[in-house]
């Protein structure tokens, strides 16, 4: 990691005033927010939390942003019942902390949610979105769900092994230029291993000037010279999902 003191910058950023459009369902052993469309579809996507947990109210607004935009959206609790991270808490247990949620054992979750997406929602095509933590988990399923449609992975965590660019889904990975937890070189090896290993269509994209979260973790209004760079992320991932799907 580029900065052990703090590995993972997702408090950066503002914490958003926001309630929510939908509504929490108990799915078998986890709980989900869910926000559906206006009008009735076969379409939905699975929206994967950062570090901070399932009820922060910038992933439910991605959710509610989806869902606007066609999708049967679905947020679960993919660290099932743990406490999320707190901004207060001590960065030096952070590596502990993260131990015991492992961003590549949560196929048993995945397996529930698109269990009630096909027989509880009717969703046919599925893709996933995921944010930081979440962006790992999509690169991870990417990897294991050849029945998924699209992913995408949003300043997910890049881990060097061989076993990670054969990608099974259609998958787009967002970074900021200036994120410092992911350095711009592991970003190039990304795109130079998927070149030579990777069989389905990818894309990897990174945002002039921005930091880590800035898709999800900044407020317009707040930080206006980051409003067009957060907007191009916005659109350009529904454009990789509708493309698929």
């Amino acid at each position: 990691m580029a900065n052990e003191a703090r590995p993972c910058p997702c408090d950066i950023g503002d914490r958003f005033e926001y309630g929510g459009l939908g509504h929490e369902v108990q799915v078998e052993h986890i709980k989900a927010y869910v926000c559906k469309p206006s009008a009735s579809t076969e379409k939905a996507v699975i929206v994967i939390q950062d570090i901070f947990g399932w009820q922060l109210p910038n992933t439910r607004y991605m959710v509610d942003m989806l869902a606007a935009n066609g999708y049967i959206a679905i947020c679960p609790d993919f660290f099932v019942g743990k406490e999320p991270w707190n901004p207060s808490d001590d960065w030096s247990t952070f590596a502990e902390w993260l131990k015991t949620r492992d961003a590549r054992k949560i196929d048993k979750e995945a397996d529930v949610v698109l269990k009630y997406l096909k027989q509880q929602c009717s969703a046919k095509k599925i893709c996933v979105v995921g944010f930081c933590w979440g962006g790992i988990v999509v690169h991870h399923l990417m990897m294991k769900y050849p029945e998924l449609k699209a992913g995408v992975s949003v300043y997910g965590i890049i881990s060097d092994s061989d076993d990670r660019y054969n990608l099974l889904v259609p998958t787009f990975f967002i970074f900021g230029e200036k994120d410092d937890v992911i350095p711009l070189d592991q970003v190039t090896l990304l795109e130079q291993k998927l070149k030579q290993h990777c069989k389905v269509d990818y894309r990897v994209k990174i945002y002039p000037g921005q930091t880590h979260g800035f898709v999800h973790r900044k407020r317009e209004d707040i930080n206006p010279q980051d409003k067009p760079y957060t907007e191009e992320a916005r659109k350009d991932m529904i454009s990789w999902l509708n493309k698929y799907i």
